[in-house]
C-alpha cells in the first residue's frame, strides 16, 4: 500500500471530536498555505489505529475493567486505617489527544511545546474508554483519585478545566500534580504516598509506574521490566499508546528529518 493511498485514507477517516476533516478544515489547519516542513507520515498508521480501531477501545475497556476489580479487591483486604488512593497519568490515560497528533500530520510539523500548549489550552480532549467510569467508581468507594502528569505546570488551569468539563472526580489543584522542575514523577508520587496507601497506578508509559524506567536504551528498561513483571496487572495497569512515548528514545533522534527517522525505524525492525 503506497504512502499516497494511506494518506488519503487518513484524510477521509480521521475524526476530531467526531467531526470529519475535509478540504476546508485542512486548509484552515494550514492557515491557507501548503506548508511542507517535516513529513509526519510515520504517525499515520498509529494515529489511525488509536482513533478508529475497535481493538483500541477494547484494550482500554479491558484495562479499566480489570482496574475496577483490583481496587474493589484491595479495599476489602488492606488495612482500613489509612486512606486509599489511585494515581493516573492524564494524556492517553484518561484524556485522548490523538487529534493533536493528527494535526501534526496534516501540518507536516513535529511535536513542539508551543503547539502542544496551544492544544491543551483549548481543553477539548475527550475521555478515553473506561476512564471516567473507573475514576467515578474509585471515588464512590472512598478512594482518592490523583492525576500525575508531565504536562507543564503552566497548563494546570486548562487541565483542570478539561477534566472538570468531562466529569472526572477530584479535578482540582489538590489532586492534580503537573511537572515543575523535573520530569521524574518520583517526588510527586511521594507526596501522595506520605498520606495515602496507593492501591494502583495507571498510565501509558513505563515511567508512570517507577523511576527505574527513566533510563531508556532498549536494554535497561527490559531488565527493569523483568524485575517488576509481577506488578503489572496487580499494582500497575498499562495502556496502549503507539503514537509517542519514552519507548521512542532509543530509536529516534530529536533533530532527524523524516527520511532519517524512517531509516532509523527500519533498522530496528526484527527480521527472521
Amino acid at each position: 500500500m503506497n504512502k499516497l493511498f494511506i494518506t488519503g485514507l487518513l484524510f477521509v477517516f480521521l475524526c476530531d471530536s467526531c467531526t470529519f476533516l475535509n478540504k476546508e478544515s485542512v486548509k484552515e489547519i494550514n492557515n491557507g498555505k501548503d506548508r511542507i516542513e517535516e513529513n509526519q507520515d510515520h504517525l499515520i498508521m498509529s494515529v489511525l489505529w488509536y482513533q478508529r480501531s475497535a481493538e483500541m477501545q477494547a484494550a482500554y475497556y479491558q484495562a479499566f475493567n480489570w482496574a475496577e476489580r483490583i481496587v474493589i479487591e484491595k479495599i476489602e483486604t488492606v488495612d482500613e486505617k489509612n486512606p486509599k488512593a489511585v494515581i493516573l497519568d492524564i494524556d492517553e490515560t484518561v484524556l485522548d489527544n490523538s487529534s493533536y497528533e493528527a494535526q501534526l500530520i496534516f501540518e507536516m510539523e513535529p511535536y513542539s511545546s508551543k503547539s502542544w500548549k496551544k492544544w491543551v489550552s483549548k481543553s477539548v480532549s475527550n475521555p478515553l474508554p473506561g476512564a471516567l467510569k473507573f475514576t467515578k467508581l474509585a471515588d464512590s468507594l472512598g478512594v482518592e483519585v490523583f492525576y500525575i502528569s508531565n504536562r507543564e505546570n503552566v497548563l494546570l488551569e486548562s487541565t483542570i478545566d478539561n477534566l472538570r468539563k468531562e466529569g472526572f472526580p477530584n479535578s482540582d489543584k489538590k489532586h492534580i500534580f503537573l511537572r515543575t522542575d523535573e520530569s521524574s514523577k518520583k517526588e510527586r508520587w511521594a507526596k501522595v504516598s506520605s498520606n495515602y496507601d496507593i492501591l494502583l497506578f495507571i498510565g501509558d508509559n513505563l515511567e508512570d509506574f517507577s523511576e527505574i524506567f527513566e533510563s531508556r536504551d532498549n536494554v535497561s528498561e527490559f531488565i527493569a521490566l523483568k524485575s517488576l513483571k509481577n506488578e503489572f496487572g496487580s499494582r500497575f495497569i498499562i495502556l496502549p499508546n503507539p503514537m509517542y512515548g519514552s519507548w521512542e528514545k532509543p530509536f529516534l533522534g530529536t533533530d532527524d528529518n523524516y527520511e532519517e527517522k524512517k531509516e532509523k525505524l527500519k533498522q530496528n525492525l526484527i527480521l527472521k
